[in-house]
């Protein structure tokens, strides 16, 4: 028994409990991924032309290869988190939500690993 009224037990948590949490991490997921999408997409349109070393070249810098990163960790992060809401609102049997979150939630950390790896391997030579 508890001595909270209902609205004082669920005031800010959402009907998972976790809902603002999740709200406020694509949102600024979302922020983040605006300056550095820009930054991206404006080197490769400057490189444009450029050839496979001058391209490693870019990637080596150090300020670089760290917002490649950084870049990489807010876009896997960010795309997971929009799934899990896809696959929350619409699968309806509990058991495939919660296998389909899982696979999305392990590809996503799967594929930021790999990509992030090959940054740090071409950035190191």
């Amino acid at each position: 028994m508890s001595l909270r009224s209902p609205l004082g037990k669920v005031r800010g948590l959402g009907s998972a409990k976790e809902g603002v949490i999740h709200w406020w991490a694509q949102r600024m997921t979302a922020v983040a991924l605006i300056p550095l999408l820009i930054w991206f997409v404006a080197s490769i349109a400057a490189m444009a032309g450029a050839d496979y070393g001058a391209f490693r070249e870019w990637i080596a810098t150090p300020v670089v290869s760290v917002l490649l990163v950084l870049m990489t960790i807010a876009v896997f992060h960010h795309a997971q988190l929009g799934l899990q809401v896809v696959l929350e609102d619409y699968v309806h049997t509990e058991w495939l939500k919660i296998a389909a979150i899982a696979l999305v939630k392990f590809a996503a950390i799967g594929l930021a690993i790999a990509s992030i790896f090959s940054i740090v391997k071409i950035a190191l030579g």
